[in-house]
């Protein structure tokens, strides 16, 4: 349950751009130090605090029976929500010229894996966790390419290690089947790493 919390797929942004901001190198990410914070304060209150805070008012709402969204009928507006919340994000960084390309690339990967994961809810409960993990996974191993130095290493090999630990726990808890893990890992997987190839 604690890995779920703590790994759960609105933070997940956070702590990739809290790694691109402070992890990568210098040569990586031109935008000063002291502004990073506003731009790591913007996508957790963008893609955590709001989202978090409409399914909250759902619930009460009576629009979702638990806050947790155990029922895939109930995944299907806050997922929408969060989509319009990150496709938000994605433009503001895109539009802002100061900040740097990479900010608004790896915003488009997570939030492509959030449509990606709106649709096939709509069918089937596919496990947003997975998805979101395996997206997270793809993107570092994406920067890893377009890097000039394996500075990424490390918070790959930690990556996989939290993807299988989270992919188990989920099991353990009986949300998902198997094949709903780890379909949503690797269509997350491949979303994240779907620029390969592409010229940074």
């Amino acid at each position: 349950m604690v890995l779920s919390v703590v790994f759960h797929p609105l933070l997940l942004p956070s702590y990739l751009f809290a790694l691109l901001l402070y992890y990568l190198p210098p040569e990586a990410v031109s935008l000063p130090m002291e502004a990073r914070r506003f731009v790591l304060l913007l996508v957790f209150i963008t893609t955590f605090l709001l989202p978090s805070f409409g399914t909250f008012l759902m619930q009460k709402a009576g629009v979702v029976t638990t806050f947790t969204l155990d029922a895939r009928i109930d995944r299907r507006w806050p997922l929408l929500m969060a989509a319009v919340c990150y496709t938000i994000t994605t433009v503001l960084l895109y539009r802002q010229p100061y900040f740097d390309r990479i900010f608004f690339v790896v915003m488009g990967l997570i939030t492509a894996t959030v449509y990606a994961t709106l649709f096939i809810n709509q069918f089937w409960k596919i496990s947003a966790h997975s998805m979101g993990l395996g997206g997270g996974l793809g993107i570092l191993v994406l920067l890893h390419g377009w890097l000039p130095e394996p500075v990424l290493v490390y918070p790959i090999v930690a990556g996989i290690v939290i993807c299988g630990a989270v992919m188990t726990a989920r099991l353990s808890l009986g949300a998902h089947t198997t094949k709903q893990i780890y379909t949503g890992f690797l269509l997350g997987l491949l979303v994240g790493i779907s620029l390969w190839g592409f010229a940074f």
